[in-house]
């Protein structure tokens, strides 16, 4: 079992839970849940040691998207807890991704 794996999989529940806290609009509950879910998804399947690959990106992307997405104001519906909810988990996400890189071959 991969500690990166379970750490996406909390991440992305945590997305799902916050998207449904009465703050902020409908950009702000369709984004976190959609990440969230994917999030959750791809973790789950990185949690096996074998599986370590499939989610890095993934990660990258959703992680890069968060950290974007907490500064568009429609999406956060100008709340700050939004703001720094988005992309607190957005660095985690994106360093998960960049731990779970798959290494290169040397020759």
């Amino acid at each position: 079992m991969t500690w990166r794996g379970w750490v996406s999989l909390i991440a992305g529940i945590w997305f799902i839970i916050a998207s449904f806290i009465p703050m902020g609009g409908t950009g702000n509950l369709v984004n976190d849940l959609i990440v969230g879910i994917i999030v959750a998804i791809v973790g789950f399947l990185m949690i096996p040691e074998h599986a370590a690959w499939q989610g890095w990106i993934i990660g990258l992307i959703g992680g890069i998207w968060m950290i974007i997405a907490a500064f568009i104001p429609t999406i956060t519906g100008g709340y700050m807890a939004n703001l720094i909810n988005d992309l607190i988990v957005g660095i985690i996400i994106l360093v998960i991704a960049l731990f779970e890189r798959p290494k290169r071959k040397t020759a």
